[in-house]
């Protein structure tokens, strides 16, 4: 089976299932977003994907980013492109530069890094917090405790609109009790939108009111060794 086939196939079957589960919550489907998680992919699986009609991609590194996207994006007006990975102050110039929403803002060095970028470049991505919801050592993101006071640091002192939150809940952990979570600091605090789920627990997190979920392999296919 080719690519092109394949993937276009499983993007119809993870928008079938999303409609679904979206039904069964009460839900509008056009209130969710598929995100393919376009990282380690190849050339021909990204044209692949822009063939089927796929127009949001994430991307974990800005500078892999800026390898699939940059030449496409000329052919491509309505791309949409989410940096869903860590993101170090350093790199805050080039990902304002390329990416419509960043997603994994988690820290003041960072904030300032972008607000600086922001305003030289007169480019405004959407942001989301990141928030550490198994509070594991090794994984970026807000504590939920601190969330409330973060967020208010990000409005008033940088001036920033927070539209969303996103979380990648522990992988010994039911996903659900994360995703539950993440949905009730969003409605504490002000925020709209909810980046959670991926390929094994996308249709748990549309019950629980994601409004995008990032899917790789389910999308793609196992990435190529």
């Amino acid at each position: 089976m080719s690519d092109t086939f394949a993937i276009s196939a499983n993007r119809q079957a993870l928008l079938d299932t999303i409609a679904a589960a979206a039904g069964a919550a009460g839900r509008d489907p056009g209130d969710i977003t598929l995100v393919a998680v376009s990282k380690r992919q190849s050339e021909e699986r990204l044209d692949a994907a822009l063939a089927a009609g796929q127009r949001v991609f994430g991307e974990n590194r800005v500078q892999e980013a800026q390898a699939h996207w940059s030449a496409r994006r000329a052919g491509h007006p309505d791309l949409e492109l989410r940096l869903i990975g860590p993101l170090q102050s350093n790199k805050a110039e080039d990902a304002v530069a390329l990416f419509d929403v960043i997603e994994t803002l988690d820290r003041d060095k960072l904030a300032g890094a972008l607000r600086k970028a922001m305003d030289a470049q007169g480019r405004t991505p959407r942001l989301y917090v990141q928030v550490n919801t198994g509070e594991e050592d090794q994984k970026a993101g807000v504590a939920p405790a601190e969330l409330p006071d973060f967020l208010a640091r990000m409005r008033q002192v940088y001036g920033f609109e927070i539209e969303g939150l996103m979380c990648i809940p522990p992988v010994e952990e039911p996903a659900g009790l994360h995703f539950a979570l993440l949905g009730k600091l969003a409605r504490e605090n002000g925020v709209a939108r909810l980046s959670m789920g991926m390929s094994g627990d996308f249709e748990t997190a549309v019950a629980l009111g994601a409004t995008s979920v990032r899917v790789g392999t389910a999308f793609f296919g196992d990435r190529d060794t």
